[in-house]
């Protein structure tokens, strides 16, 4: 499995927005992008990405199954639909945005049709996301481990999820962050604030690279053409045992993500 680390993701981002920030960060060097259908965003992302002229082959794209299509009679229609609006014929990652609430769909019935996805050609590499311990464990039961590319989980220096993580990477399923700046609380941060100032880097910069140094892949999104550039340099950034060990102490089970109705019991 090869998830890239560090991508462009498009939640909450629609119409002219996204096109924008998609258009201004394939200009940039980014090549891996995240989406999903209840974003309302994958047509606006297919017009982007074709408007490019970056050869398919050279990018990464991600999309996510809705809860509304989890069922096997759904699954497979709408992840073509899903191909459609984004102008190509396969993606390289197929996630299941959330488990099915009160498991109304089985957990081995979406993931055999996932699999089935696979190998018809329209997805290269399929996996979760928001998924607990105890359902990553049916999807292991249901198509073994190593057909799960990544679990993508909220994960911030305030929600460090180290259960979930060690879970997963026993398993050698990898970790995608989402929500990694915490809506962007995390940056006014003093710890953060000061370690960026050692490194003459930004707060962003220092979250996004603590992710990546834990190895977690990260899918920051921004609408500001300088904020994408900077986000792309944390890429670079080294930082040490001292800073490492300084946000580790920052974890406080701040999740910011549980949807009612649709989160399942996290661990």
């Amino acid at each position: 499995m090869n998830i890239p680390v560090f991508g462009l993701g498009t939640f909450r981002l629609q119409n002219e927005v996204v096109i924008d920030s998609v258009r201004n960060a394939l200009d940039l060097g980014y090549r891996v992008i995240d989406t999903a259908q209840i974003y309302e965003n994958e047509a606006e992302i297919g017009t982007a990405i074709s408007q490019s002229g970056i050869n398919r082959e050279e990018l990464f794209i991600t999309t996510k199954i809705w809860i509304a299509n989890l069922s096997k009679e759904k699954l497979i229609p709408s992840l073509r639909e899903s191909l459609e609006k984004l102008k190509t014929s396969y993606v390289n990652l197929t996630l299941i945005h959330w488990p099915s609430p009160n498991d109304e769909v089985s957990v081995a019935e979406y993931m055999a049709e996932l699999i089935k996805a696979k190998e018809l050609g329209l997805t290269r590499q399929i996996g979760v996301s928001n998924f607990t311990i105890a359902l990553m464990q049916n999807a292991i039961d249901a198509v073994g481990a190593e057909n799960i590319a990544t679990n993508q989980i909220e994960l911030s220096p305030y929600l460090q999820n180290k259960q979930v993580v060690e879970f997963a990477q026993r398993n050698n399923i990898s970790i995608t962050s989402y929500m990694t700046l915490a809506y962007g609380k995390a940056l006014q941060d003093e710890v953060i604030k000061n370690i960026a100032t050692r490194h003459n880097a930004t707060s962003a910069q220092v979250i996004l690279a603590w992710a990546m140094q834990s190895g977690y892949a990260v899918i920051p999104s921004s609408t500001k053409r300088e904020n994408l550039a900077s986000n792309l340099l944390a890429q670079q950034l080294r930082l040490s045992e001292k800073d490492m060990a300084e946000i580790a102490n920052l974890d406080c089970s701040g999740r910011l993500v549980s949807p009612e109705g649709l989160a399942p019991d996290w661990d």
